[in-house]
């Protein structure tokens, strides 16, 4: 199927539209935009630090053999001091426990988020229950993926950590060591470029076809992968147009960020009031997906005119 995403885009912008401004309720703002952050919960990754401290590094300064002994260092450091051990590992089990939590809340919400907007409804208590089952099943697979990932990327960093020592040591060939770093850099690409992929399929394909079938996330990612292999093309170049999709974001806020003297930017930081001020986003976005999805036959459509749920209200008409 050749991709096509102008029609889709359109018709999830218009039913955003409509959910939300036609009328406009503030209650039902608030209600979808309650799911919608419970279903980003754990996606945002925080991030960042000072950017100004860094224009008077010099690398020739740096101690390198200290850097590089520096596991050794800190091992030894924590082994004779056990308290501040004992802390440091009760922190990280708590971060831990926080992030299972918000995992399983984010995975809960997806599906809250997703009937909301399958439905123009803004339920709470009603899609929190009838999507337990899949809700837990997509928090387990989940967590196994994130934890392969976290091993993996270890791994990645022990073996990038033990090449630059090795070319530090000149134990490895100056010619070789172009190729080396050249080969670590396109891996991380590769790497970062399928786990985004697989990021974004979860979220935009997977978890809509669980929702439709009441699969479990293994069955839908089996569902899905079928689709996928006969579309290799339409599915590639649609996360590369979401990617373009979320620069376009990023400049807009950045844009009107600026305009409002950084006013915008400071209340799309807040957690919650962030996700309500850009609820129009998301929820066109949410309804893109699941309007793309939907070219692909009615056993991928998610909006029937007579469905499970005996909506009592007749369907959107995507009108201007």
């Amino acid at each position: 199927m050749n991709a096509n995403f102008s029609l889709p885009l359109t018709n999830g912008f218009k039913r955003m539209k409509k959910a939300l401004f036609q009328p406009f309720e503030i209650t039902k703002w608030i209600n979808v935009g309650f799911t919608a952050f419970l279903a980003g919960l754990a996606d945002c990754s925080s991030g960042g630090g000072g950017g100004g401290r860094n224009s008077g590094m010099n690398f020739k300064d740096i101690n390198w053999d200290e850097f590089f002994n520096f596991p050794e260092t800190a091992w030894e450091w924590l082994i004779s001091h056990p308290f501040w051990f004992s802390l440091i590992i009760t922190g990280v089990l708590l971060l831990i426990s926080i992030a299972i939590v918000l995992s399983w809340l984010n995975s809960r919400g997806k599906f809250m988020f997703l009937y909301n907007v399958v439905h123009d409804r803004d339920e709470v208590v009603f899609p929190w229950n009838e999507f337990r089952k899949q809700g837990n099943s997509l928090f387990w697979w989940k967590f196994f993926y994130d934890m392969f990932i976290f091993v993996l990327f270890i791994l990645f960093l022990i073996y990038c950590f033990g090449v630059f020592k090795n070319i530090h040591n000149e134990l490895i060939p100056k010619v070789a060591t172009f190729s080396f770093v050249v080969g670590i850099i396109l891996t991380l690409i590769g790497l970062l470029t399928l786990n985004g992929y697989i990021t974004l399929f979860l979220n935009d394909f997977v978890v809509p076809i669980m929702f439709k079938h009441h699969l479990s996330a293994t069955r839908a990612w089996s569902k899905f992968l079928m689709l996928a292999v006969h579309n290799m093309g339409s599915f590639f170049v649609y996360g590369l147009f979401v990617f373009v999709l979320y620069i376009a974001v990023a400049l807009a806020v950045i844009i009107i960020s600026v305009m409002t003297c950084f006013i915008g930017l400071l209340l799309i930081m807040i957690p919650f009031i962030g996700t309500i001020v850009l609820l129009p986003v998301s929820y066109t976005f949410r309804a893109f997906s699941i309007e793309y999805l939907a070219m692909f036959g009615n056993e991928f459509n998610l909006f029937p005119v007579q469905n499970d749920y005996q909506i009592n209200k007749p369907p959107i008409e995507l009108t201007d």
